[in-house]
C-alpha cells in the first residue's frame, strides 16, 4: 500500500474518508502517481481525530459510511467552522442527498465506479480553490489586523465617516474641532493603507474570515 502523507503536514493534501479499503488504496495510488499528497481514513471519526484545523487541502468522502455518514461529517465541519472543499463519492445514486450536499457547499458528487482522470483533475481543482480561498482569507485578516491599530477616537470617527456624515457633523457629535476630525481621518487612511472612502468602507464592513 502506498505510503500516506501525515495529516499534520502543511503540504496541500487530499484527505480520503471511505470505509472501503480498496477505494482508499486506489485513491491514494492515483493521487501519489500525480504528485498529490494524500491521507486516507476508514471513517469520519479517525479523520476528525487526525485533521489539523486549517490544514490546506480538500476532502473526498464516501456518502454512506458506518457511524458518521459523509453528510454528517460535512455538517460537523460547517458547524465547527472547518473550511475545506468537499467532494462526495457514492456507490448508488441518491438525488436528494446529492442536492443536500451541494446545497451545503460540496464541490461535486461522483458515483462509483469513477473515472480516474476525472477524479484526479477534480482533486487538483479543489486544491487550487482552497489555495485561492486561503489567499482571500489571508488578505481579509491582514486588513482586520490594520483595523486593530486604530485608537478608540479614530474608530469613532471612522464609523461616522463610513455612515456618510460630514466632518462638521462628526465634530459636533464628538465635541471636537473640525480640524481634529480631518486629522483623525488622515491618520485612519494612513493606518489602514487606503486611498478612498470606498476602500475604507470595504475594510470596515468586511466580515472576519473564519
Amino acid at each position: 500500500m502506498p505510503v500516506e502523507a501525515s495529516p499534520l503536514d502543511t503540504t496541500p493534501t487530499v484527505y480520503v474518508v471511505d470505509d472501503d479499503p480498496s477505494i482508499r488504496e486506489l485513491l491514494a495510488w492515483l493521487m501519489k502517481s500525480n504528485g498529490i499528497a494524500v491521507a486516507t481514513f476508514a471513517n469520519a471519526q479517525l479523520f476528525l481525530k487526525s485533521y489539523q484545523a486549517g490544514a490546506p487541502g480538500c476532502l473526498i468522502v464516501d456518502l454512506y459510511m458506518p457511524g458518521m455518514s459523509g453528510l454528517e461529517l460535512q455538517h460537523y465541519l460547517i458547524e465547527h467552522d472547518l473550511v475545506i472543499p468537499v467532494v462526495f463519492l457514492s456507490a448508488r445514486a441518491d438525488i436528494a442527498k446529492a442536492v443536500a450536499a451541494v446545497k451545503h457547499g460540496a464541490i461535486d458528487f461522483i458515483e462509483k465506479p469513477f473515472d480516474y482522470k476525472k477524479i484526479v483533475a477534480l482533486a487538483q481543482d479543489c486544491l487550487f480553490r482552497d489555495q485561492l480561498l486561503r489567499g482571500a482569507r489571508g488578505n481579509i485578516d491582514a486588513k482586520h489586523a490594520r483595523l486593530a491599530l486604530l485608537t478608540l477616537r479614530e474608530r469613532e470617527v471612522m464609523h461616522r465617516v463610513i455612515s456618510g456624515k460630514i466632518n462638521r457633523v462628526i465634530a459636533e457629535e464628538l465635541s471636537i474641532g473640525v480640524k481634529t476630525v480631518e486629522a483623525h481621518r488622515a491618520k485612519i487612511m494612513e493606518k489602514l493603507e487606503v486611498n478612498s472612502l470606498a476602500e475604507l468602507v470595504q475594510i470596515a464592513m468586511q466580515p472576519l474570515a473564519k
